[in-house]
């Protein structure tokens, strides 16, 4: 949505000098703390073999698809800021760039929550079903990642016929949602209440249900006493381990996307009543949105010790190799 058409329209301004500031400091960090953290994440799993499990393999896959953000969306929005949303790229690569940017960014979050849902299965099977065999073996992981990533691209692709860049009277050139010439008057509102639905509801609500049993299961679970085995109280430990970090995961996406999501579905059902009164709120709960995808690689360093390990050991070979 264009923000800055429909926002000169409301009575009271904001500080265009001072917003253009915030959002570049903040845009900066998100960029290089995702693009970094991410990265790490991932190079870590890669070259630590006791980390090859599956719910390393999701988080990995999360990893993977915030880099997306760095990689696609924060240099446009960068660009937005000083150049009042032009497409500076033209020709068939700007109409390329035009669908391909909206098109990633949001299969990205599509992956992402399609991943915490990943990493609450595995944990409900190690936690509530600690003998039986894992629900997700590490063969069948390559499977379900690539089904992240198939039902994302499929359910996000109507973006590649929507965004089209839009050549304006005084020759500016902007990358604009077409969505009704695309499919039609009535199909928009109805695709991005069903997606919200489907990628945002129903996963936050598999979610709660999934660590809810896992937080009651481990509660009711008999305490270790003198005489019970030195390894099941270890794998006791880890598994508690482990689910702070998963659950510190899902908080942190939901308290980053919540405030954006309510926003988002209510300027879509009716943009011109709800901007002028929210739209501050609108552009705070968007930055603290797409900060989720720096957000969760610090998670990971804060929460898990075999992370932190991990990135000692990379700094290590890194200092050894400048030597």
């Amino acid at each position: 949505m264009n923000t800055t058409t429909n926002g000169s329209s409301c009575s009271t301004q904001l500080n265009p000098t001072a917003e253009k500031i915030e959002k570049t400091f903040a845009y900066c960090l998100i960029f290089v703390v995702s693009l970094v953290g991410n990265s790490l994440i991932a190079i870590i799993v890669y070259k630590t073999q006791t980390m090859r499990k599956p719910i390393n393999y999701f988080i990995t896959n999360m990893a993977m698809s915030d880099l997306l953000y760095p990689i696609f969306l924060f240099p446009k929005n960068l660009t937005d800021l000083y150049v009042d949303y032009q497409w500076l790229i033209s020709g068939p690569l700007g109409q390329a760039l035009c669908k391909l940017v909206p098109f990633l960014v949001n299969v990205s979050g599509a992956v992402s929550i399609q991943s915490l849902v990943l990493i609450a299965v595995d944990r409900f099977g190690a936690v509530v079903f600690p003998l039986r065999s894992p629900l997700i073996s590490s063969k069948l992981c390559p499977f379900f990642i690539l089904a992240t990533w198939i039902v994302a691209l499929a359910v996000i692709s109507p973006y590649l016929f929507a965004f089209q860049t839009v050549e304006h009277a005084d020759g500016d050139v902007s990358c604009d949602r077409q969505w009704s010439e695309a499919f039609g008057d009535s199909s928009e509102v109805n695709y991005f209440l069903s997606g919200y639905v489907v990628f945002y509801y129903i996963p936050t609500a598999l979610l709660i249900i999934l660590y809810s049993i896992i937080v009651i299961k481990l509660k009711t679970q008999k305490i270790p006493g003198e005489q019970s085995n030195n390894a099941e109280e270890q794998r006791a430990k880890r598994n508690r381990n482990v689910l702070t970090m998963a659950i510190a995961i899902v908080l942190g996406s939901l308290l980053c996307w919540i405030p954006y999501s309510i926003t988002y579905l209510l300027l879509m059902l009716d943009w011109d009543r709800w901007y002028c009164d929210i739209r501050l709120y609108y552009k705070i709960a968007y930055v603290v949105a797409v900060s989720n995808c720096a957000i969760n690689p610090c998670i990971c360093f804060i929460f898990s010790g075999n992370y932190r390990q991990g990135l000692k050991r990379l700094l290590k070979c890194f200092n050894a190799a400048q030597e």
